[in-house]
């Protein structure tokens, strides 16, 4: 799911000069690209040149190519369907947008080089920088980033980005320099809104512009605005982009990146370590030690860019809130119970799953909004402690007995054994271990599980808005603004496939409107901690944890890693457009 991500880093014109021994948001923008000066012509003739003294030609040199792997891939190359974090990678990458998200958790503008706002907070006036170019020669104007906004909005099939348009009244292209967005009401964050907004080439898109043709696209040229344009792409194999040497604001002066999928976390380890790979951006935390270890490989440890939720998601989908159309609502009935999710956040033993998966490197989770996104996050939140006793005297007390005595209780009818079935994406590094500490404390109170790896395709479309599971272990990543994951638990995103557990809750729903539109930065503060307050009461997920982020390079490849920043984000532009061979 999300991950966002960016730094904005002036202009830098630069030769590179060796390839690498397996070359394989803010009102202010950047000064223009220096044009390079005419080449100096000498008076005097060249000597003539004979046959025998003709010098070989040079030898072209190899592009500077850097080799990234990780255990993912792309759901899909079309920002409005794409749900998986693999494929925000490639947006970040390739498209631009007006803000961009530091490292240190502020805001730059990107495509406009100013913006004005109305007294009331309605109005925001961009002025567009003009030296934008699509990856196929199309200049960008302002018509194309109004296109996009207004073509977000209408396509409400799309999973997560419709959301960022919910208080957009008009989006207008006056002349081709010039953005104006109009909103209904005056909202607080309208950056973070505006920061995983893709702008995409009118000329291109507008072929797709109705329900079907915009969710059946594929869009494997990929053509936007970023530092880096598709070259080529292999789904679950491989993405290689090229970078774009005259992006007017971060050329990046390496000439090519590959990220590479392996399907195995211990192989993606070891193809740092023989070089295969030059960095990787996840490792199973048992791998921490040895790479700590090995010679020419520098480990980063510490907050993600997108702070990081690990879930575990009970399908509480009632009858009447199931999707009418997509709908399979198969969930366990014993899990719409409030009071078993309570006995079941009481048998999750936190601190072991830290200690155990996550080495220690990760905290204990109360709700979808981590602790990483600051004031937003509600410290004050009494969890349920691990306590096996008061969760088999809560069953008990409802009538979930073992009536014959096999070690699983039964519904109170003594129907339907509490058997669940529990799924996670097969892509992850951490769920399998999860899963395994899950079925030995929950099978302490009278719970079996039936464990199942599925490929993120398939869990996706067993999830949502099908709800054809029980639990599933899976994740998300933060907005730098908790307005996205908030919305993740309204009772009008079960059937977008946005909901994940089925969660409704009518005061919930209105505290959320509230948030949304509160300008007093203390007031919205209290809305947001008192709706996970709730959300907590009524135990919509269980949160293990809100892990680290582990990432690993090679030392003696690239130099130039954004590493001393608040946040560790070694796959996003900051980076991957400043750093060099090393020489």
């Amino acid at each position: 799911m999300f991950g966002i991500r960016k730094l904005l880093f002036m202009f830098l014109l630069v030769i590179v000069l060796i390839a690498t021994a397996c070359a394989r948001t803010p009102t202010e923008a950047p000064t223009e690209p220096v044009e390079p000066a005419e080449p100096v012509v000498t008076e005097a003739p060249p000597p003539a040149v004979t046959e025998e003294s003709a010098p070989e030609p040079p030898e072209a040199m190899e592009p500077v190519v850097l080799r990234i792997g990780y255990g993912g891939s792309p759901d899909t190359l079309n920002p409005g369907t794409a749900v998986l974090s693999e494929a925000y990678y490639m947006f970040e990458l390739v498209y631009d947008t007006m803000f961009d998200l530091n490292l240190d958790g502020t805001y730059q503008l990107t495509l406009a080089d100013s913006f004005d706002l109305s007294d009331d907070g309605t109005v925001w006036t961009f002025k567009i920088n003009p030296n934008f170019k699509f990856h196929d020669g199309e200049p960008l104007t302002a018509q194309d980033i109004a296109f996009s906004y207004n073509f977000y909005q209408s396509h409400e099939d799309f999973p997560f980005l419709p959301v960022y348009t919910e208080y957009f009244d008009s989006v207008e292209a006056p002349d081709d320099e010039t953005v104006v967005i109009t909103l209904s009401e005056a909202i607080p964050n309208m950056e973070s809104q505006l920061v995983f907004l893709y702008v995409l080439p009118e000329h291109v898109w507008s072929q797709y512009d109705d329900p079907t043709g915009a969710v059946e696209f594929e869009n494997e040229e990929m053509i936007g605005t970023g530092a880096f344009k598709m070259l080529e792409y292999g789904q679950g194999e491989f993405v290689h982009l090229a970078a774009v040497k005259d992006h007017p604001i971060n050329p990046p002066k390496i000439d090519e990146v590959v990220f590479q999928t392996f399907d195995n976390q211990d192989a993606l380890v070891q193809a740092l370590v023989t070089g295969q790979v030059d960095m990787i951006t996840e490792m199973p935390n048992t791998a921490v030690p040895t790479l700590r270890n090995t010679e020419n490989v520098e480990l980063v440890v510490g907050a993600p860019l997108a702070p990081e939720v690990t879930d575990i998601i009970p399908n509480q989908t009632s009858e009447e809130n199931c999707p009418p159309e997509d709908g399979v609502c198969s969930g366990h009935p014993a899990l719409k119970d409030l009071t078993v999710r309570k006995a079941l956040a009481y048998a999750t033993d936190k601190q072991k799953i830290i200690d155990v998966v996550l080495l220690g490197l990760g905290t204990p989770g109360l709700t979808l909004i981590p602790d990483g996104l600051g004031v937003f996050y509600n410290d004050t939140i009494k969890d349920f402690p691990f306590d096996t006793e008061e969760a088999n005297r809560l069953l008990d007390e409802a009538g979930y007995l073992d009536s014959d005595e096999d070690g699983v209780r039964q519904m109170p009818d003594g129907s339907n054994p509490l058997d669940f079935r529990l799924y996670w994406p097969n892509d992850s590094a951490t769920a399998p271990r999860i899963a395994e500490l899950l079925a030995e404390s929950w099978g302490q109170i009278g719970v079996a599980l039936q464990p199942q790896a599925l490929d993120p395709d398939a869990l996706t479309s067993v999830c949502c808005p099908t709800f054809d599971f029980d639990v599933i272990i899976w994740g998300w990543g933060s907005d730098p603004d908790p307005g996205f994951l908030l919305s993740v638990h309204l009772t009008d995103e079960i059937p977008t496939g946005n909901s994940e557990t089925g969660y409704s809750n009518p005061v919930f729903d209105d505290l959320y409107g509230q948030q949304a539109t509160e300008l007093d930065a203390d007031k919205r503060r209290e809305i947001i901690w008192e709706m996970q307050q709730i959300l907590h009461d009524d135990v919509a997920y269980i949160i293990p944890y809100y892990p680290q982020a582990t990432q690993a390079y090679r030392t003696d490849r690239f130099t130039g890693w954004i590493t001393d920043q608040p946040k560790v984000a070694l796959e996003d532009p900051s980076s991957l457009t400043v750093i060099e061979p090393v020489q």
